[in-house]
């Protein structure tokens, strides 16, 4: 008899735990990023960030993107996408940092923690933003350009957007560190190019023309700092500096030839990865900070080699 109560617990354990299981299937967390586009391999390095977390603390993610950080409104459509398959919580970079609350009160709402990565949204609906210290790093770059033509002269920003935090982070920390330490430097014009490095190419070339005696450019994103680059060859340009922002092979590449003089890069990497686990903490009930700093540093081709620098750079 007692064999036989031991066989029946031994059964009614196996099929408890197959039912856990199918329980956990249903229960899966998915946790969806809506990032700024794909474009840039800056994105790429995020997702690879994202999965690694994914698979760390055992959570399903999607990153998906629209396919230029100008397209607004499909992000938009992604993130209603996204929030209609009821994850459980949601990452979320901001093309327009306004244009969203909508949606994002309909996450809170329905009690979907909303992480913010790269770039913030003017709400406090985010618990967090796992990001670079923009207006810190733009400043650097204004350091590092102040530097580099001898703290005076004439310098342009070709900008990203002057929709999204980091967008405008980037150009006022730029502008206003010069404003306040150099000034014997004049920021003779501010353009966007959207982070298309065609348009911004085009930005470069009209800038350099209209400016003969311009000695500066700062590229907010890589799309920008890129198109700066390819401005200044195809107007046969040479002696003015260009400082760019992210990483990349063809930024990389740039820096190494001459064509760039450097670029702060931020650690997409960590941006990925602390918004996932960001993600899993809220889920936990965890204490979060308001924001979460995953660095940056300054890079040219003297210290590209350095493993700290070199750990942050991608392909």
């Amino acid at each position: 008899m007692n064999a036989k109560r031991k066989l029946l617990a031994l059964t009614a354990g196996l099929v408890l735990a197959g039912m856990s299981t199918i329980s956990m299937a249903a229960d899966e967390i998915y946790i969806p990023l809506i990032s700024k586009g794909f474009q840039h391999q800056f994105w790429l390095a995020v997702k690879s960030g994202a999965d690694q977390a994914a698979k760390e603390f055992n959570v399903k993610v999607t990153f998906e993107g629209p396919e230029t950080e100008q397209m607004v409104d499909k992000q938009i459509d992604m993130l209603t996408a996204a929030l209609a398959k009821n994850p459980k919580a949601i990452g979320f970079a901001a093309l327009d940092s306004k244009a969203a609350i909508p949606l994002l009160k309909k996450a809170q709402a329905a009690k979907i923690p909303v992480i913010a990565f790269d770039s913030g949204v003017d709400s406090d609906i985010v618990l967090t933003t796992a990001q670079t210290n923009s207006k810190a790093a733009a400043s650097l770059a204004a350091d590092m350009m102040a530097k580099i033509i001898g703290g005076e002269g004439e310098v342009a920003v070709i900008g990203h957007d002057q929709t999204s935090t980091t967008g405008v982070d980037r150009r006022d920390g730029f502008v206003n560190q010069i404003k306040a330490k150099y000034p014997k430097i004049k920021i003779v014009d501010i353009q966007y190019g959207g982070g298309d490095h065609l348009k911004s190419a085009e930005i470069a070339k009209t800038l350099m023309q209209a400016h003969p005696k311009l000695k500066g450019i700062f590229g907010t994103n890589e799309g920008s700092a890129i198109g700066a680059g390819k401005g200044m060859k195809e107007a046969k340009k040479s002696g003015i500096a260009i400082i760019g922002f992210d990483s990349g092979k063809a930024q990389k590449e740039m820096i190494m030839d001459g064509t760039m003089a450097g670029a702060i890069t931020q650690n997409p990497v960590g941006i990925g990865y602390q918004t996932v686990k960001a993600a899993v903490m809220a889920l936990k009930g965890e204490k979060l900070p308001k924001v979460i700093d995953t660095g940056f540093y300054y890079y040219d081709k003297s210290n590209m080699s350095d493993p700290k620098i070199a750990a942050v750079l991608y392909d």
